[in-house]
């Protein structure tokens, strides 16, 4: 049986599937409500569920490898001092880069934003006549708002990787940096290929949706005019770049067309090739679970009789890199190792944030451009600190969330709703004898209320769960002061007589 040929099983009568949830846009300038989208996630039971299964699928396959590999540790601390080297000696290594890849042939351009980015590349696309485009993966393109600039001015963007593809033909976001539509399942892909591929809507098996999209992207991979790939890596001593793919679309991206283009943020560089060792080891295994990736391709120059250009993207790196707290931000690799442990992320789904980043590492970053729209996004974590110990360069994610946290209460970017609550709270919690006291009332009030009084929208953790029964033996204070206290003082005593 070819890969396009139904699969029985999967055309068997079944039940009408799940509606995919469809998490609601914050509007521009307006506050990303993260828990108003989590709870529409949540209220698709089989979606949640799978979502749940598939990403912590994925952490506990990063705890295999890093298992099998004794120097695990070491690789990590390696992978983290390598970073901080680079980003402290960011100036000299991006004038270095910029010398060899001239050098290699390679135009070399600097945007300081997502919108000069465009720009630039909109300025070569036109010189070269340009009209349809084939894209690999770059989550730095969804930074900048590349593809949507682009429909604007008339140029066809396809995305070739195969979970890009099937966001942008359902109009959405990634939702993931690695897995780009986790949140759906094969019925909804189905559905969504039938509308717009023409396959079997009732035809959910996995090969057989791969192999409609590939049947019908491939014709557009031979017509493109150009080409365009991100960047894991961008190496100072040699002026190329490495691109990982498990589905070799980034060499079809890149070498098909004659006309190559590279967005490559300027955080991504390391010092040496011999450095890519240490990296190539932690990324796949961090990100899915897998030894390595299909293809790790090195780009050096373009190929005979071809063009290739280098766009240098800021858009905030700079800023960032001066900030005390966060600056360590900037060494993340984009293995998505945080958000797939994240108890938050996985259950909350990764449009919920609103933004180019979900999960933790969208915690961090998200608020670097633009602290008021992304004010409540470092609230939704538990700050567990599971995100930084599975952390592949060892960022201190769950700290830096706190700090975002202070951050923006300071400069008064938290709700008024939030900021009240957290003035009351911070009262009550300053006062021992305040807190004791609030403490009996609620459990008072817990035992005694009618539930319509306790499960409101005022309690946002009743929404969700039921509250906690009240111990019928008192609190730890009461408890310490009937076994602790007395039975200490009176030792004291003993003691000073």
């Amino acid at each position: 049986m070819s890969g396009n040929e139904p699969n029985p099983a999967a055309t068997m009568a079944r039940a009408t599937p799940e509606p995919q949830p469809r998490p609601a846009k914050a509007a521009d300038g307006k506050r990303v409500d993260h828990a108003r989208s989590a709870k529409q996630f949540l209220n698709a039971p089989e979606h949640a569920k799978s979502h749940d299964t598939r990403v912590w699928a994925m952490r506990t396959k990063r705890d295999k490898q890093a298992h099998t590999i004794e120097e695990w540790e070491e690789l990590r601390q390696l992978a983290s001092d390598i970073k901080t080297h680079t980003l402290t000696h960011l100036d000299t290594y991006l004038e270095q880069f910029e010398a060899n890849a001239k050098a290699n042939g390679i135009h070399v351009h600097w945007a300081k934003d997502g919108a000069e980015h465009n720009r630039i590349i909109h300025e070569i696309f036109t010189d070269h006549g340009v009209k349809s485009v084939i894209k690999a993966k770059s989550m730095l393109m969804e930074e900048c708002g590349f593809r949507h600039y682009m429909d604007g001015v008339g140029i066809e963007i396809v995305e070739t990787d195969l979970g890009e593809r099937i966001q942008q033909l359902d109009g959405e976001d990634p939702s993931h940096i690695v897995v780009p539509p986790v949140h759906k399942m094969r019925s909804d892909v189905a559905r969504l290929f039938a509308d717009k591929l023409g396959s079997d809507p009732e035809n959910d098996d996995a090969h057989y949706l791969a192999g409609a999209q590939r049947d019908a992207t491939r014709p557009l991979i031979l017509d493109a005019d150009a080409g365009m790939t991100g960047a894991n890596f961008a190496v100072a001593e040699t002026g190329g770049f490495v691109v990982c793919t498990n589905e070799g679309n980034a060499d079809l991206s890149a070498n098909v067309p004659n006309l190559h283009v590279a967005s490559i943020g300027i955080e991504k560089l390391v010092p040496r090739v011999e450095d890519m060792g240490v990296f190539i080891r932690l990324l796949s295994r961090s990100a899915l679970g897998s030894p390595i990736t299909q293809y790790t391709s090195h780009f050096r120059g373009p190929k005979q009789g071809g063009e290739m250009h280098i766009v240098l993207v800021d858009n905030g790196r700079s800023k960032r890199l001066g900030m005390e707290k966060f600056w360590s931000s900037l060494k993340c690799i984009r293995c998505g190792a945080c958000m797939n442990t994240c108890p938050v992320y996985r259950r909350s789904g990764g449009l919920s944030y609103g933004a180019t980043y979900a999960g933790p590492l969208g915690l961090i970053l998200n608020p670097t451009f633009d602290a008021h729209r992304y004010s409540n996004l470092p609230f939704a974590s538990t700050l567990n600190g599971s995100c930084t110990n599975v952390c592949p360069v060892k960022i201190n994610i769950h700290e830096q969330i706190f700090g975002w946290r202070q951050v923006l209460a300071e400069n008064g970017h938290l709700p008024w709703t939030k900021k009240t609550g957290l003035a009351a709270a911070g009262k009550v919690l300053a006062s021992p004898k305040g807190y004791r006291a609030a403490i009996k009332t609620t459990n008072s009030a817990l035992k005694h209320l009618p539930r319509w009084a306790i499960y409101n929208r005022m309690n946002a953790w009743g929404e969700g769960r039921e509250m906690p029964s009240p111990p019928d033996n008192g609190t730890f204070h009461d408890w310490y002061k009937r076994h602790r206290l007395n039975r200490d003082g009176a030792s004291r005593n003993t003691s000073e007589n």
